[in-house]
């Protein structure tokens, strides 16, 4: 199975999606799957600007197109009836399978989500090729409580779709990163999944956001790394163990 990582650097604009759909194009004959960060399509310090740039899901319609030669997943502002939310669709096969509302918004420091967008309240898995899939988005893996609901729904492969912003830098590097990668080589390992994470780079109103998107395998091992703080679109084959 090829994958391709889109490690992006979104605008506080609905012009991402003139982007995000050359990119798509640009591998859709040579990778089985392409995963975007979160609220890729949107930036990520929204604020009042949500009114205006969240997506409704009839708008995803070329995206959906696009999903007929490559399966997609993407982050995004959704526009949900009267609220709004912060969620991860999947499309395939000119379908649209999926969509995961971000559980965990974090509301301290730097981050102000709660304000903004309503929160989901579940966490589902769904078949792609005889392949069980869960997503998550950012936030939701800093829960213990989400690790137990992963390892109940057996995934092959799990995508976690991040906009991480860099902090606290040490004499040992960069300490979010180390604190990432610890989550999601456990989760792998613990779910025996094959697990896919996208961050973003990029800058926004003095946040800066690292990358370091990754594939790790089942064992809990990287596999695949890409370097951080530049914008890298890449396709890995990985191999399913299970």
């Amino acid at each position: 199975m090829k994958v391709t990582l889109a490690q992006t650097s979104p605008k506080l604009s609905r012009k991402n999606l003139g982007e995000i759909v050359e990119i798509i194009k640009s591998v859709k004959d040579s990778s089985d799957l392409i995963v975007f960060p979160e609220l890729s399509l949107s930036g990520y310090l929204l604020q009042d600007k949500l009114y205006e740039d969240a997506w409704k899901m009839e708008e995803l319609d070329g995206i959906r197109e696009l999903s007929k030669d490559i399966d997609i997943v993407i982050g995004l502002a959704l526009r949900d009836d009267t609220f709004f939310r912060n969620a991860g669709v999947y499309f395939s096969r000119g379908e649209f399978i999926s969509q995961h509302n971000k559980v965990h918004l974090p509301n301290y420091g730097m981050f102000e989500e709660a304000r903004y967008f309503e929160a989901g309240d579940v966490f589902e898995s769904f078949l792609v090729d005889k392949k069980r899939v869960s997503m998550v988005v950012c936030e939701d893996l800093w829960h213990k409580n989400v690790h137990h609901d992963l390892i109940e729904q057996n995934p092959d492969f799990i995508i976690a779709l991040v906009a991480s912003p860099a902090r606290g830098f040490g004499e040992h590097g960069l300490e979010i990163e180390s604190q990432w990668y610890e989550i999601i080589k456990t989760v792998a390992q613990e779910c025996s999944a094959e697990l896919i994470f996208v961050n973003r780079v990029g800058f926004e109103d003095g946040l800066g956001f690292w990358g370091g998107s990754c594939i790790v395998n089942s064992s809990g091992k990287i596999v695949e790394k890409l370097e951080k703080f530049e914008k890298i679109i890449k396709t890995f084959e990985i191999e399913d163990k299970k």
